[in-house]
């Protein structure tokens, strides 16, 4: 079924990551993508998380889908035969299979392994106006298979002692992206997470970044705060949960940071 995708404007495409786990990365995807959908937009969200927590996330139960990223990155289906429309404002999502853990392993084995994705996605980027993919937490062939098919990579950052350990290793494998694959690759931007303003080390983790990523780092900072880390209990993004709490106001100047920076 031809949906008509190809005539339409094309659509940034954002890899979210960092192979550290616990940094908000998956906190992040979802509910900048509820921002950004809230804010008259049309977004598509990608769980490439074997975890799948994307897409639990969303209230999307995950034992009875048919078509899911899975299928998507080994080439079984389409994407969209994979799209979820959910019940959230501008927002859709490729959820992630049970299967996905084993991907990493079919895909040696698959010629162009590493354009599956983007081939994937080309034939719908024209239908949304972002779209982001949650990465996981590691540098193997799904995560490598999002970058290659990225415009740029949004890289989240918890506020504590080792913040930056294993960055140089993330910003190696983007350079190496960028020589081989995909030399469009940009740094879409740097978000600190789980930040509390009243710690001496909070303030030394934000310089050391700013240092890191010069120009890169967004003045929106994620609060640690316990409603975010309910409302995935729930299925919902945080402004479907409580959207008078500080990590909705947090998520949401986040997007319209995001946004200005992509007018």
């Amino acid at each position: 079924m031809n949906c008509g995708f190809s005539q339409l404007p094309m659509g940034k495409i954002i890899a979210i990551a960092n192979q550290k786990g616990g940094v908000g990365k998956t906190t992040t995807a979802v509910n900048l993508s509820a921002a950004v959908g809230m804010k008259n937009k049309k977004v598509l969200l990608v769980d490439m998380d074997p975890q799948g927590n994307t897409s639990s996330g969303v209230g999307i139960d995950r034992r009875n889908l048919k078509n899911t990223s899975y299928e998507l990155v080994i080439g079984a289906a389409s994407a969209q035969e994979a799209i979820v429309h959910t019940e959230f404002s501008g927002l859709d999502v490729i959820p992630c299979g049970i299967n996905l853990a084993g991907a990493e392993i079919e895909l040696i084995s698959i010629e162009n392994r590493l354009s599956t994705l983007k081939n994937a996605l080309a034939t719908v980027r024209g239908a949304y106006d972002f779209i982001l993919i949650d990465c996981p937490p590691s540098l193997g062939l799904i995560t490598t298979n999002a970058l290659c098919a990225s415009d740029t990579i949004l890289i989240p950052i918890q506020c504590e002692f080792y913040a930056l350990e294993g960055l140089s290793q993330l910003m190696n494998t983007v350079r190496i992206i960028k020589r081989q694959y995909n030399p469009h690759l940009e740094i879409e931007g740097v978000l600190l997470t789980m930040y509390d303003g009243r710690l001496n080390l909070t303030q030394q983790v934000v310089h050391e970044v700013k240092k890191y990523f010069p120009k890169k780092v967004y003045s929106t900072v994620i609060p640690r705060t316990v409603r975010l880390s309910e409302a995935p209990g729930f299925g919902c993004p945080i402004f479907y949960f409580d959207r008078s709490s500080k990590g909705a106001a947090a998520y949401s100047a986040l997007a319209d940071e995001f946004l200005k920076a992509n007018r």
